[in-house]
């Protein structure tokens, strides 16, 4: 008290102590074990530095979209229930087999006017025009996929009508008849009936159990047009 008094008693000209300043004095014994380490995760760096794209070459980049392009059309000739053309989708698949199909239903004419553009302009429209339709519809009834994951599958599931197109045009090659009509349906109606599986193995599940039929029937009118179409070709 002493003390305390005679500090009081200067005047008032002594410093204010700071507010930590007895922390200083506490010492840590080193008999206290000190647990756990700090580590950098380099591990994890040197993953997301391996998985990130920004520093791959343009063939590196172009031959990994190659083979999942080919992943893809694997899966649509094989069709069975998986999530493969839903989860990573694109579009390159599907533009590589509209341009390939309107190529060829494209007529060959003598006629200098006539040089197939119109043609080439209709199929293209027909497939993408349909494709947006049947999603549109498919979001209207609930589906729980989103846009171009189903213009991926539709437009992935044109392959077996681009191969009976291709067949067709074998075909056609030789002296035309009955039999040259009947091979053509038979090819066009198995590639058909393919397309059809191959789209609702991958969109099945993406529709409510009640709706399922009402989504499945553009599907068939999208791919019968598109067959109709290589059915009724001619080259001239």
């Amino acid at each position: 008290m002493a003390e305390a008094m005679e500090s009081s008693g200067d005047g008032g000209t002594a410093a204010p102590r700071p507010l930590f300043a007895g922390l200083s004095d506490i010492s840590i014994s080193q008999d206290i074990p000190i647990e756990g380490e700090i580590t950098i995760p380099m591990r994890s760096h040197i993953r997301e530095f391996d998985s990130s794209t920004l520093n791959e070459s343009v063939q590196n980049t172009i031959m990994r979209d190659l083979k999942a392009v080919g992943k893809k059309f694997m899966h649509v000739l094989y069709p069975r229930k998986s999530n493969t053309l839903l989860r990573d989708w694109d579009l390159w698949g599907p533009l590589f087999l509209c341009v390939t199909l309107a190529l060829m239903l494209q007529r060959g004419s003598a006629d200098s006017e006539k040089d197939g553009g119109p043609q080439f302009a209709e199929v293209f429209v027909i497939v993408w025009f349909g494709a947006v339709t049947i999603t549109l519809n498919s979001k209207l009834l609930g589906g729980n996929i989103s846009f171009f994951q189903s213009l991926c599958v539709l437009g992935y599931c044109i392959l077996p009508l681009t191969v009976a197109m291709l067949i067709c045009r074998l075909v056609l090659l030789a002296e035309p008849g009955p039999v040259n009509f009947m091979v053509r349906l038979f090819v066009v109606i198995l590639m058909f009936a393919w397309s059809i599986i191959a789209s609702t193995a991958f969109l099945a599940d993406s529709q409510p159990p009640n709706r399922k039929a009402l989504a499945v029937y553009p599907v068939f009118l999208f791919y019968f047009v598109i067959s109709w179409m290589i059915l009724t070709f001619t080259p001239q």
